[in-house]
């Protein structure tokens, strides 16, 4: 940011071109402007924008010869109401100090964070404006590349959506999961143990006093939960797109091995800077490489939630999501994983096993190799420089799976004629062929007041029904749809039913839950029509979910009953219920999706 070069821009803003005259338009066309020329302040006065710019950085102690370099923003999302992100300081020291030895300036900025347990109705209200945060600060802000500092459920969807909008060369850096605890010589770790040990109480196997000592011992450091749930699932698809660095997902939250790679990613941030059109979100975030992230999805046993975050991220980049060829990869990608909940082991496990790398070695044969990373190297020259994989037993072989198919089914029927989606490898297998009496909650709130009621008519083999928690009906799509076995029920030894829905379910939830079922309730889907003593018919074997009743009934019903839309009067809840998309478009805002033809996801 020298004084000859200042001159020069404001010049040059002012029209002055002097002898240039007729030859300009010969000329090769200048570069646009980089580092804290970038992206100046509107005061009608160009030169006087970056004048004034140059005034109060200097302010800020930054001398000239930092002010030459390539800046790197560092999109910080620590908070004192986000624990899974409680390393973030830490983090985002190391990404610094990659970024000054790789020759670049760091700069932090906050954007708004996310925690599941701290927002409420629900995070995923929140995400869409997490990502706009996140796509406009990218924007507004000078910046030759964004390092993105992010773990919790919503935080890496929502700025992979913010940074694939934003346009500007972007890398992922995950906080990182937790350590797991121990009770009573049982290692447990959140947040599927957090839900086995509260079904168990609910169930009166254990008292107040143990639940109060598990308590002490589900989350014993920072960082996301230590099973395959969400955060840890989209850990693993950012790395699976290539956006992060080479073993980017697995590291624990509290490890140096952890801080390394936030060191790497500075640095790794700084070349990307040098070569902004090769390295911007949409070299990256190509069909192939979601295509691959959707195979990971598969293999891991990963969160349904997912699956509406990657076409909400896929939408960002004008690719619609199509469930059905979706459902057709998970034919022939078999669970590979052996992590809660569909498996045994936890993330550390998963990371001492060789990460992404050993899971990636097993699935060549159904990736796509050719696909560039943020490395600058393609997925299968990382393959190739993570070396050849050692005995272990977290991630099977490609012949010897945990489970013969996906972790995810897509079903369709009469009552989700847009689809729905249940995770195959956390259900019970005998209810996965199910037909029962319907025991319908009209929303969360009925679910509440009558789930644990002596007098509810329930029993084992019926299919729990709750309406009106997806996207527009909660509002939000709450993970509320792994309804809790019926208090009776549970404490005469039931541990699963069949559980249907228009919301989601936490990643690291299990048993026999159909989800996202489209379109919900609250628009005036099939399921708002549900009546209790309906039958309902589930087979995932032909992928379907079908209401027993035929459509002149349910017509009827419509008629009787129409539905009122939900609304708001003021702020960005208002916002939300106008404009938000149904889950089979990933719950985006319709303004923030591409105009134009969409391209199908995944095409084969």
């Amino acid at each position: 940011m020298d004084e000859d070069r200042d001159r020069e821009e404001a010049k040059g803003a002012k029209g002055a071109k002097g002898a240039k005259g007729a030859n300009e338009a010969n000329e090769a066309k200048e570069p646009a402007p980089a580092g804290m020329r970038q992206g100046l302040t509107s005061y009608g006065d160009t030169g006087f924008s970056l004048f004034l710019r140059k005034a109060f950085i200097k302010g800020a102690g930054f001398s000239d010869a930092a002010l030459q370099r390539p800046v790197i923003g560092i999109a910080g999302t620590g908070s004192a109401y986000n624990p899974c992100h409680g390393n973030a300081p830490q983090l985002i020291a190391a990404v610094e100090r990659g970024v000054m030895l790789a020759g670049g300036l760091p700069m932090v900025f906050p954007t708004i964070s996310l925690h599941e347990s701290f927002a409420a109705p629900t995070s995923m209200v929140l995400r869409n404006l997490m990502a706009m945060d996140t796509e406009e600060m990218i924007g507004a802000q000078p910046m030759d590349a964004v390092v993105l500092v992010g773990g919790c459920d919503k935080t890496v969807p929502a700025q992979l959506m913010g940074a694939a909008s934003a346009g500007k060369p972007a890398i992922q850096l995950i906080t990182g999961s937790m350590l797991t605890g121990s009770h009573r010589g049982e290692r447990v770790g959140a947040c599927t143990d957090c839900r086995r040990w509260w079904a168990r109480l609910r169930a009166q196997d254990v008292g107040e006093a143990e639940i109060a000592q598990v308590n002490e011992q589900l989350v014993p450091s920072v960082g996301t939960c230590s099973v395959m749930g969400t955060a840890s699932t989209m850990a693993c698809i950012a790395e699976a797109l290539g956006m992060t660095v080479p073993g980017g997902a697995s590291p624990p939250a509290v490890s140096a091995e952890r801080m390394r790679i936030a060191e790497a990613t500075g640095a790794q941030a700084v070349a990307m800077a040098r070569e902004p059109d090769r390295f911007r979100p949409a070299q990256i975030l190509t069909a192939p490489a979601f295509e691959n992230a959707l195979r990971v999805l598969l293999a891991i046993g990963g969160s349904t939630n997912a699956v509406v975050h990657l076409a909400a991220i896929a939408g960002r980049c004008g690719f619609e999501f199509d469930l059905d060829a979706f459902d057709r990869l998970g034919r022939e990608t078999p669970v590979l994983v052996d992590l809660k909940p569909s498996g045994a082991h936890y993330m550390e496990d998963f990371h001492a096993a060789g990460g992404m790398a050993t899971l990636l070695r097993e699935l060549k044969p159904l990736l796509h190799l050719d696909v560039l990373t943020v490395s600058g190297r393609t997925l299968g020259q990382e393959l190739e420089a993570a070396g050849a994989g050692f005995a272990q037993s977290v991630v099977r072989p490609l012949a010897n799976p945990i489970y013969p198919q996906g972790g995810i089914a897509v079903l369709r029927g009469n009552l989700a004629p847009g689809g729905a989606i249940v995770k195959v490898s956390a259900a019970s297998p005998a209810l996965l062929e199910h037909e029962g009496r319907a025991v319908v909650f009209e929303d969360a709130a009925d679910l509440a007041a009558r789930i644990d009621d002596p007098a509810l008519d329930v029993n084992a083999d019926d299919v729990l029904v709750l309406k009106r928690i997806g996207p527009k009906g909660a509002p939000g799509m709450p993970e509320a749809g792994a309804l809790p076995i019926p208090l009776k029920l549970a404490r005469a030894g039931v541990k699963d039913m069949v559980r249907i829905s228009d919301g989601r379910m936490s990643g690291t939830a299990f048993g026999t839950v159909v989800l996202h079922v489209t379109p919900e309730a609250a628009v005036g889907g099939p399921l708002a029509h549900v009546q209790s003593g309906d039958r309902i018919r589930l087979s995932a074997s032909r992928r379907e979910l079908t209401l027993l009743v035929s459509p002149q009934e349910l017509t009827a019903r419509a008629a009787a009953n129409p539905v009122q839309q939900p609304s708001a009067e003021r702020g960005y809840r208002r916002l939300f219920l106008q404009s938000v998309l149904q889950a089979d478009r990933g719950v985006d805002f319709d303004f923030l999706v591409p105009a134009g033809p969409k391209r199908r996801l995944p095409g084969r």
